[in-house]
């Protein structure tokens, strides 16, 4: 199926959830192209590298990875010259930014796996804004410069005849913004790496300390988890870096422990170990939940985003592999911690791990590669999925 395929990606500086995707699609489709923006070989994961990989001119300007978010304004004009396809059988883009954007034939089905429309030019500007340091004059010209970029991608939107999103949260936000239908698969997440300790019938009590693993980024707010770990006078372990680590080590007291970044076996470790994962902040999916219970923890988040539709709720229907709360403020959180301690016993480390399975790399290679083989094998190419 790969000959004739041509891939599409934003850019691959490093290995997170969408990359993760993409390396499905790699191993499965060796002889597919890959087109990018940026690419940084080592990277990401062997069958990537394996691909043969064109990024863009940006990939040439010296330091690029170190600033290349501050390139938004000139990545439409590098698509519109660098990604037409006139020869492509199927284009298949994994897109958060601008790779839905490429073009295939008229008549050539073009599949856009979409993690989200443009985060900075329809919901996420004030973040872009921090990212570049725009302020004051700068902050305008951003603004006007992100509504151009905004009706480009509204306008590019028709480029996709098929929309799959990564979650119902982001169904929505497609049809929102673009007008648009769309099927949902989910993510992938290695259920075979991340499996609670080996210990027969017999599982180890869990630690007493919370966690948190992600990028630290504001808007995930970790400040929440570690206000409430404060209020309550509770261990947490926060593992990741980023941005908002050095206010969030501002704010935290002795019983907050940073571990910076640390490997995949030290997280599954810790989410082996831990009382349960704080995921506080609204993710278009967030992959940290789903490996959490595939590692047998009971998940504490946030009821909005990819969390609501991945953790099962203490109260609902089926066995409860966490509690979701209604507000990112201090609070409801609180009330969530509360609410979970007094009902340990209903969480069970092999409900957990059920739920987790539904979310496998097998399932979703299974659904998206019989998803790509129905487009491509002649059902006829829409403006919808």
């Amino acid at each position: 199926m790969g000959k004739g395929v041509v891939l599409v990606h934003d850019w691959l500086t490093g290995l997170r959830g969408g990359e993760k995707c993409l390396d499905v699609l790699a191993r499965t489709l060796p002889e597919a192209t890959l087109h990018t923006l940026l690419y940084r070989k080592g990277k990401t994961t062997a069958a990537i590298d394996a691909l043969r990989v064109v990024p863009s001119w940006l990939n040439r300007l010296p330091g690029v990875h170190r600033y290349y978010r501050g390139l938004l304004p000139l990545f439409p004009s590098v698509v519109e010259k660098a990604w037409r396809f006139p020869d492509a059988e199927l284009v298949v883009s994994m897109s958060h930014c601008v790779a839905k954007a490429a073009q295939a034939a008229p008549g050539v089905p073009h599949v856009s796996y979409c993690f989200s429309p443009m985060r900075y030019a329809w919901q996420m500007r004030q973040q872009y804004y921090e990212g570049v340091g725009a302020k004051g004059l700068k902050a305008r010209v951003a603004d006007a410069l992100l509504d151009r970029i905004r009706a480009w991608d509204l306008q590019t939107s028709d480029r996709v005849t098929h929309f799959v999103a990564i979650s119902n949260h982001i169904a929505r936000r497609i049809e929102d913004c673009y007008g648009r239908e769309s099927v949902v698969i989910y993510p992938p997440v290695d259920t075979d790496y991340y499996t609670p300790a080996d210990h027969g019938e017999h599982p180890p009590a869990r630690e007493d300390f919370y966690l948190v693993v992600s990028a630290l980024a504001p808007y995930k707010r970790f400040d929440l988890a570690i206000s409430a770990c404060q209020r309550l006078g509770r261990r947490l372990v926060v593992i990741g870096s980023g941005q908002a680590e050095a206010s969030l080590k501002k704010i935290a007291g002795p019983e907050t422990t940073f571990l910076g970044w640390q490997p995949d076996s030290v997280i599954r470790d810790h989410l082996r170990r831990t009382t349960a994962l704080l995921f506080p902040g609204e993710e278009d999916f967030g992959i940290v939940p789903v490996e959490a219970q595939a590692c047998g923890a009971p998940v504490i988040a946030l009821g909005r985003g990819g969390a609501a539709e991945t953790v099962r709720d203490l109260g609902s229907p089926g066995d409860a592999t966490g509690v979701l709360f209604a507000e990112p403020e201090v609070d409801y959180l609180v009330a969530a911690m509360e609410r979970f301690e007094r009902n340990r016993e209903a969480f069970e480390a092999q409900a957990a791990r059920r739920q987790a399975e539904r979310f496998s790399t097998p399932r979703f290679e299974r659904e998206l590669l019989g998803y790509l083989a129905k487009v491509r094998g002649g059902l006829g190419v829409s403006r919808a999925a």
